[in-house]
């Protein structure tokens, strides 16, 4: 079969090869599953003998846990309804930490939002100021909240102080750009257009003018929630909050009036990575703040525009965590990864008073960036779930080893 140099001869490696193709063959003429074969139905007891004989440490729950139960889009009679009889409602909004009010109501409705644009210096850290470009002022921009299958007339605004052109690409809409061409404006000008929420979830919206990047990484992004008809379960306390990384000609903490730095953004070489805008905009004075027994959701965007979240809470557990935003609910979770332009839903309750400490857990843009915030929790301790320190004492191993 080898040649003096060991190597197999050529037309030994041609049969083989002939021989696995004609086994791959007789298998699937011979030995696959039945195309016309019919599955038992659940009561069989057949069905019931094959799981009696899974041992328990092999089962698997497979469930899959959605929130929301998918269908078809525009399908129920509310939908049907034509826009010019549909209530008009102005749109919540809410400013980070705060989430916006719940929608609260079971029909349709024609929701009208107004966002302004506005360029503005603010501190992104103490005695650290740069020159943001915001929607509504602030970063992240008021989270949008409105209900699966409103109609939606959205006007943006370009304050006549402002020296670029900007525009919104909102990922929850089904339209060119996600709205992106249709308000394309300059400083001083309004545009409208409408759109109808198609698909539940949570969403994130940003500038999409040229250079993207530059206008994401200056701060225009903020979440639209669209609310499943049925609504959200009701908890205690809902919070926003977004993720973003920033880069400045100074490196981090450099006071004074820090500019964009376009070779730094292009290198991910992020001097800053915070939590709504600022370090320090969700600790101290500002943390987050809930009692034991409670649950807190957290609606979380990453804006980014380059870095993907580990986004992660010290001290408990995620309960659910809504993958990507979407209906999909996933359990018992430490850390969830959010990509840049995406969202999640994180729920957990609260069992003992601690301070709750959030993180990016890529942990040095966390310690040393500025991805920290606090959700401090106040209430009657437990010490079963969490004891505190029991006991503290010098540790000597070479007496303990007899030397």
């Amino acid at each position: 079969m080898r040649d003096k140099s060991g190597n197999l001869h050529a037309g030994a490696i041609v049969g083989g090869a002939a021989l696995v193709v004609a086994l791959a063959v007789v298998l699937a003429l011979f030995g696959g599953r039945d195309a016309n074969a019919v599955e038992p139905p659940a009561d069989d007891p057949r069905v019931q003998l094959t799981l009696a004989e899974t041992p328990a440490h092999a089962a698997h729950d497979l469930t899959i846990n959605a929130v929301w139960a998918e269908r078809a889009l525009r399908a129920d009679e509310e939908d049907q309804v034509p826009v010019a009889d549909l209530p008009v409602i102005k749109g919540a909004l809410g400013y980070a930490p705060h989430a916006a009010p719940p929608v609260d109501r079971d029909y349709r409705a024609h929701v009208q939002v107004e966002l302004e644009v506005v360029e503005k210096v603010m501190e992104i850290a103490d005695g650290v100021e740069y020159r943001f470009w915001t929607f509504g002022g602030s970063v992240p921009g008021p989270m949008i909240r409105v209900r699966e299958g409103d109609y939606v007339t959205f006007t943006l605004q370009n304050h006549p102080s402002s020296l670029m052109p900007h525009n919104i690409d909102l990922h929850a809409v089904s339209g060119q750009g996600g709205g992106a061409e249709a308000t394309l404006i300059a400083p001083g000008q309004q545009a409208t257009f409408s759109f109808t929420a198609l698909n539940p979830g949570v969403y994130v919206y940003h500038c999409a003018t040229a250079p993207v990047g530059m206008h994401i990484a200056n701060g225009m992004y903020g979440l639209i929630v669209v609310e499943p008809k049925e609504g959200f379960p009701a908890v205690d306390r809902e919070y926003y909050v977004m993720q973003g990384d920033f880069y400045t000609k100074g490196d981090f903490g450099e006071p004074g009036l820090q500019e964009f730095d376009m070779l730094r953004a292009i290198d991910e070489d992020a001097a800053y990575v915070v939590f709504n805008g600022r370090v320090g905009s969700l600790t101290g004075d500002n943390a987050m703040q809930a009692k034991v027994g409670e649950t807190v959701r957290l609606f979380v965007g990453n804006g980014g525009p380059n870095l993907t979240s580990s986004f992660h809470v010290i001290g408990d557990v995620f309960d659910r965590v809504w993958l990507e935003g979407g209906a999909i609910v996933n359990r018992d979770i430490q850390t969830t990864l959010i990509p840049a332009g995406g969202a999640a839903v994180v729920e957990f309750d609260t069992n003992v008073p601690a301070s709750l400490t959030l993180v990016d857990h890529s942990i040095f843009r966390a310690f040393n960036k500025g991805a920290i915030g606090s959700l401090v929790v106040t209430g009657e301790a437990d010490p079963v779930v969490y004891s505190g320190r029991i006991d503290v004492r010098p540790y000597h191993p070479e007496a303990t080893a007899g030397y």
